[in-house]
């Protein structure tokens, strides 16, 4: 699994982080020391690179150095991965994946499904729904995907009611009843923690509520279940190529993301906000 030049690229320019380890590859078959493939998977920071970090071990048995190179944003892991210069990334659902397909003319495809993390709707300047006031203002992300998301939360939080029709594709044209006059600001995902104290409230993904220490079980207001419509549309996957999901290493790192040992990690490390799905 050969990186190019774009690889350097992307280190050099966006500042990515690299975890784990770095062996040279040599023969794919793994048989002896020194002999492991190197695979390369993109990931977010949290909980993605961490959850990562967990089965590098369970990896090398299986003749793969893992390298986890982290992005701090969603374009460039799908970008990398298109170019060839990852083997894999984790950090999205598959709702968002299409989407980036669709606009950016890539054929990435799902390899396997790992977690979910719930939405949820997080206090700032207001404490409570029930304390929302007239006009007040709600931070959600700007992505076409999580917008959709973020809009059926709210919904279910009964601040909103969209369009019958409007489901996973609602925008906010979609609203038909705003009883508050609430004012929506669209944001970049990964921003909308670092204005919860400038908004009333405000919906954020699971993995940046963990990595600014929210709690879900103790501050979210509100989240989407886990057995919810959402759980399964919204799964966190395990991205490739089209045409490499039946590769050796796309099915050794599924199987390592799908162990026993991942899911324990989750489960205990994240409390909530990370939900296995196998």
């Amino acid at each position: 699994m050969k990186k190019s030049w774009k690889k350097a690229l992307y280190a050099g320019v966006f500042g990515i982080t690299v975890f784990g380890l770095a062996a040279c590859a040599g023969d794919d078959s793994g048989s002896g020391e020194g002999d492991n493939e190197t695979l390369t998977v993109g990931a977010s920071s949290t909980p993605h690179a961490e959850i990562l970090n967990q089965v590098e071990d369970d990896l090398a048995e299986e003749g793969y150095d893992l390298e986890v190179e982290v992005f701090d944003e969603y374009v460039l892991p799908n970008q990398a991965l298109a170019d060839g210069d990852l083997d894999a990334n984790f950090f999205q659902h598959e709702p968002y994946l299409d989407n980036f397909n669709e606009e950016n003319d890539t054929d990435l495809i799902s390899a396997a499904e790992i977690h979910f993390e719930p939405l949820g709707l997080y206090p700032g300047q207001t404490e409570s729904i029930d304390d929302i006031e007239d006009g007040a203002e709600i931070a959600i992300p700007n992505d076409a995907t999580n917008g959709a998301r973020a809009l059926l939360l709210l919904e279910d939080a009964g601040l909103i009611q969209l369009a019958e029709d409007s489901g996973i594709t609602a925008t906010v044209n979609d609203i038909e009843d705003n009883p508050n006059d609430l004012e929506l600001t669209e944001l970049e995902a990964s921003q909308i923690p670092r204005t919860v104290q400038d908004v009333d409230l405000a919906v954020i993904n699971g993995n940046y509520a963990a990595e600014a220490d929210f709690d879900v079980e103790e501050d979210a207001l509100d989240i989407e279940e886990e057995d919810s419509d959402a759980a399964q549309t919204y799964a966190n996957i395990i991205a490739v190529r089209n045409g490499d999901e039946d590769d050796p290493a796309t099915e050794a790192l599924v199987d390592a993301m799908q162990s026993d040992n991942a899911k324990d990690y989750m489960e205990e490390e994240f409390q909530g906000s990370v939900v296995p799905l196998f």
